[in-house]
């Protein structure tokens, strides 16, 4: 401790003699909740650091000819206009302890659970320069989820983007906290992101992950829902600067966005407040690049290392086509919606085959799974479309063919609903649709001259003539 307190004080005493204590000043000249406007900074760079009178602190967000928007992430005392303003040239950045593994942290090297701040902090940048494509390797690893209707059907891969969205209370929380559980002994870095979410919420889903030893590989970065705006903002920034530490250094991660939705709001929210022209649906118009350049972090590293990511989005009334959702599906590599109806008849997790795509799919599958999934998805499909129609009709009445359609999809949903916190392996998931072969298994039965060489049908044809010949002897 002495240590660094000896270290600040000589850093302290090199800026004086320097010359580097000197700071650009401006004045509040308004006040906007988190954000201020601030006149007389004219020499700023995006998310410099700002220091308000001692009374908040906060970065550049916006920055206009004769004015500068400053978003506060901490506030001490009230703002208010003709406060001085310093520009302390230097990015702002938050905190981040490697001992956070299996906490609840926020963003500034808190621990949540325990009501403290971490001892050993390193600075993290909000955002870090996208991995240049030349650093980039094709995603050609499984990550396996545990359950069967994604593993088999719509496969993720290692450094994939996959979108889970459906409405609320539909177990897209369900599938991201399966999909953590079943990394166990899989060398997976897990940050599962909390983006507006209650303390309760989070409280319950690190004793979920406690329990099932989860969390001992699991960061839990979160931010509440009585929280800045502006700190739920920089949640998902930090933690996909964080993730990108660990696969800098070789570690496969998986990031979890819960949810981009409420983060999407937000940040309607700062800009409305900040004055910026709103467009679709009073969003601002870069809410696309907002998300596009948090997304784009994922990605399989040449270095071995990768960034798997989960963004989950709460749609309303199974519309899937709203502006968040459609600019996000844009993004990523797939998504797997999930069905009200579907969940209603108990059939959970309550994936919509018809409408969930991998855009990856069998690259990243073994050939057994693979064999499988393409089977199991064809038969699925095919009896998804006729369900509708025939669901309430009598068996009876249908053609043989379409009773074993009807049979076979009853069993594959049987098969495909999982308890949660049940992952399977691929072995199990195998098993499971064996029958789906059976029949293929089994020798078509042809007449007896086809089953039979083309010399012994020669024979068989001569041996038959002499006795034709008596027969038409005897009846002449």
């Amino acid at each position: 401790m002495d240590n660094v307190i000896n270290e600040n004080v000589e850093k302290a005493i090199s800026n004086i003699e320097e010359n580097k204590n000197i700071y650009a000043t401006g004045r509040v000249v308004r006040v906007n909740k988190y954000n201020i406007e601030v006149s007389g900074l004219n020499d700023v760079s995006f998310y410099e650091a700002i220091d308000v009178n001692n009374k908040a602190s906060g970065y550049v967000m916006g920055i206009y000819p004769n004015k500068i928007i400053v978003s506060l992430v901490e506030i001490k005392e009230e703002v208010v206009p003709g406060d001085i303003v310093y520009a302390l040239k230097k990015e702002f950045k938050c905190l981040f302890s490697p001992d956070s593994m299996g906490k609840v942290i926020d963003i500034f090297g808190h621990d949540l659970i325990a009501g403290k701040s971490f001892e050993k902090t390193v600075e993290v940048p909000i955002e870090n320069p996208t991995t240049p494509i030349m650093d980039r390797a094709p995603v050609t690893r499984e990550f396996l989820t545990g359950i069967i209707g994604i593993d088999l059907m719509y496969p993720i891969g290692r450094g994939q983007r996959q979108l889970i969205f459906g409405d609320k209370k539909t177990g897209k929380t369900q599938i991201a906290l399966d999909a953590i559980v079943n990394q166990k002994g899989k060398k997976m870095v897990c940050i599962y992101v909390a983006i507006g979410k209650t303390k309760k919420e989070v409280k319950d889903i690190y004793f979920e992950l406690t329990k099932r030893v989860a969390a001992s590989y699991t960061i839990i970065i979160a931010s509440f829902n009585d929280e800045l705006p502006t700190r739920t903002y920089l949640t998902p920034y930090v933690a996909t600067s964080i993730a990108e530490i660990f696969m800098m250094q070789k570690y496969d991660v998986l990031v979890v966005f819960d949810d981009l939705k409420k983060h999407a709001d937000v940040y309607r929210e700062i800009s409305l407040t900040s004055k910026k022209t709103p467009g679709r649906d009073a969003y601002p118009s870069d809410i696309f690049y907002t998300h596009s350049r948090l997304l784009e972090k994922g990605a399989q590293h040449i270095s071995g290392g990768s960034i798997t990511m989960l963004p989950i989005v709460e749609t309303k009334s199974g519309d899937i086509t709203d502006y968040i959702s459609t600019n996000i599906i844009s993004i990523c590599d797939g998504q797997l919606v999930l069905s009200a109806k579907s969940f209603a008849r108990g059939e959970k997790p309550a994936i919509n085959y018809g409408l969930s795509v991998s855009r990856l799919g069998g690259a990243v599958q073994t050939p057994d799974m693979k064999k499988v999934g393409s089977k199991l998805r064809r038969e699925l499909l095919s009896y998804l479309e006729v369900r509708s129609v025939y669901e309430l009709a009598n068996i009876d009445e249908m053609s043989k063919e379409l009773q074993k359609k009807m049979r076979d999809g009853k069993v594959m949903i049987s098969k495909l609903k999982q308890y949660k916190f049940s992952p399977k392996s691929k072995e199990e998931m195998k098993a499971e649709f064996t029958f789906l072969f059976e029949e293929n298994t089994e020798p078509e039965k042809k007449p007896d001259n086809e089953s039979k060489p083309d010399n012994e049908k020669k024979e068989e044809s001569n041996s038959n003539t002499p006795n034709q010949e008596n027969q038409e002897e005897q009846k002449n």
